[in-house]
């Protein structure tokens, strides 16, 4: 009888031992991923844009230096918010990749939001000086969907997390609650546009178009600049400071 509780006792050690050094491993493998490339995405030609320790690379929109807010914490690109939304991004403002432009592309990346936070992934952006970077590009929306204002605003959803910002809703909206990782892809070519967020395609559509021009004219955007519609073929990408704390990480990108 000894022997086999002897036995028993044994072997549930060693299945919570196995267990635990899985979940190690498991764990220790998600951290080693971030900020790199799966051998698939090599073979596809995905390069990095962040590296998950420096800078390097990134700058102020309309500026050549790095914006003192912005900084990199626990292999992410982050803000600090100064707190007072539109009306002011302290020392942050949005930041955009190099002086690269793309035109045909696949971006993928990771945001998360601090509560009652908002953001964007901007994309086909021009640099004017004077000029906001919303001005003239598509914005992805990132926000805090339970507690941001903008949630309830707009149309039909259309300022929730992972839509075109004021145009067109994310569909089905999946986004997680502030604080936790969201993935996303951004798809661009010769005008198609698709946004996925965690897994899900969430919209489609087709810039320089008749139903496009129709959309963006009824908008808020045509107040601001009447010729919003018009979207470059190519520009930069960046992302807002909306005086609130976010997130960006494993941020990279496939030319098409």
């Amino acid at each position: 009888m000894k022997s086999t509780l002897l036995i028993l006792f044994v072997a549930l050690f060693l299945g919570f031992t196995n267990t635990a050094s899985a979940k190690k491993k498991e764990g220790n493998k998600g951290k080693e991923a971030l900020n790199t490339l799966t051998d698939q995405e090599k073979a596809q030609g995905f390069v990095l844009m962040f590296d998950g320790k420096t800078t390097e690379g990134w700058r102020s929109y309309n500026k050549t230096t790095f914006p003192s807010d912005w900084s990199v914490e626990d292999g992410a690109l982050r803000l600090k918010g100064s707190g007072n939304g539109e009306a002011g991004s302290g020392n942050g403002g949005d930041l955009v990749f190099g002086n690269q432009k793309f035109s045909n592309f696949a971006l993928r990346l990771e945001w998360k939001i601090s509560e009652g936070g908002n953001s964007g992934i901007f994309y086909l952006a021009q640099e004017v000086p004077g000029k906001e970077i919303w001005r003239n590009a598509p914005e992805m929306q990132v926000l805090d969907n339970d507690r941001h204002p903008d949630a309830m605003l707009g149309k039909d959803g259309n300022r929730q997390a992972g839509s075109l910002y004021d145009l067109i809703p994310a569909k089905p909206q999946n986004a997680k609650p502030a604080g936790e990782w969201n993935s996303i892809e951004i798809i661009c070519y010769q005008g198609t546009i698709v946004h996925k967020m965690n897994g899900a395609t969430v919209l489609e559509y087709h810039l320089w178009t008749p139903e496009w021009n129709e959309l963006v004219k009824h908008s808020k955007f045509p107040t601001y600049n009447p010729d919003w519609a018009n979207v470059a073929k190519e520009g930069v990408i960046g992302f807002q400071d909306h005086g609130n704390d976010v997130w960006y990480r494993n941020i990279r990108i496939r030319k098409l």
